[in-house]
């Protein structure tokens, strides 16, 4: 097992949120991807407004990395509209993946409608694209009953809507890393909660993010059977240290 074949390598951070200026960003994004060129780890995920130059330097250097980017990122409620125009936005900029929020509140509150509708047209764009699709479902925010529901529909759509793709393209994941949670609780990738991800994700992948700082804890998720960790520590995980921050 080679751990740098699981990683996303992942800064989502805004300038707003680092306090680095806007070139102080895109040199820490473009520092980011020569780093996981060099690791060889399996993709490198940014925010859309860096794709374009990303892409661009991955091909300089002629790397296989992948590059992914975040769609309706953090919250997930920018409606249907904006998620397409985002997405393919992305898509013509070059991302290999895409990483969209789920609108989990809108799951919660009952419309499931609107949060089938957004799965099925968004995966559909991603999948004819040759594009690899990854749901975040913000597991911090919903019980284990939602976690396993919401696990369930996503499998559904792909599974009986969208059988011409091949489902293991398709990712239900864990965590934006952005929700706050009370008391410095998990806001991500727990044991349990992967556990339950896994059980119900039927022939669909699923991805780790949140919380996964240690060599240890994405050996832990891997043994689960995850596919693919998200991280803002692929570096220190791989050397065997200790990452800092929540993702």
């Amino acid at each position: 097992m080679r751990i740098g074949d699981y990683l996303d390598s992942t800064y989502l951070k805004t300038p707003k949120q680092s306090g680095f200026s806007d070139s102080e960003t895109l040199e820490e994004v473009h520092r980011l991807a020569r780093e996981a060129v060099e690791g060889k780890y399996f993709a490198v995920m940014v925010r859309p407004d860096y794709v374009r130059s990303l892409r661009m330097l991955i091909d300089e250097l002629k790397s296989d990395v992948k590059l992914g980017t975040v769609i309706d990122f953090p919250e997930g409620d920018g409606g249907l509209n904006a998620k397409i125009t985002e997405a393919q936005k992305a898509i013509a900029d070059g991302a290999d993946e895409l990483d969209f929020v789920v609108d989990y509140r809108a799951y919660k509150n009952g419309n499931h409608e609107k949060v089938s509708e957004e799965i099925e047209t968004c995966s559909r764009i991603c999948l004819k694209n040759e594009k690899i699709v990854k749901w975040i479902i913000e597991t911090a925010a919903l019980t284990d009953d939602e976690i396993v529901g919401l696990t369930n529909l996503i499998r559904e759509i792909v599974e009986n809507k969208l059988a011409e793709y091949p489902s293991e393209n398709v990712f239900v994941k864990s965590s934006t890393g952005f929700f706050e949670t009370p008391n410095d609780e998990p806001n991500g990738a727990t044991e349990h909660v992967i556990g339950l991800m896994m059980k119900n994700a039927g022939s669909l992948s699923v991805k780790a993010s949140g919380g996964v700082r240690t060599k240890e804890d994405a050996e832990k998720m891997i043994e689960l059977g995850v596919k693919r960790i998200g991280t803002s520590s692929a570096k220190q995980i791989v050397s065997g240290k200790i990452g800092e921050g929540s993702y």
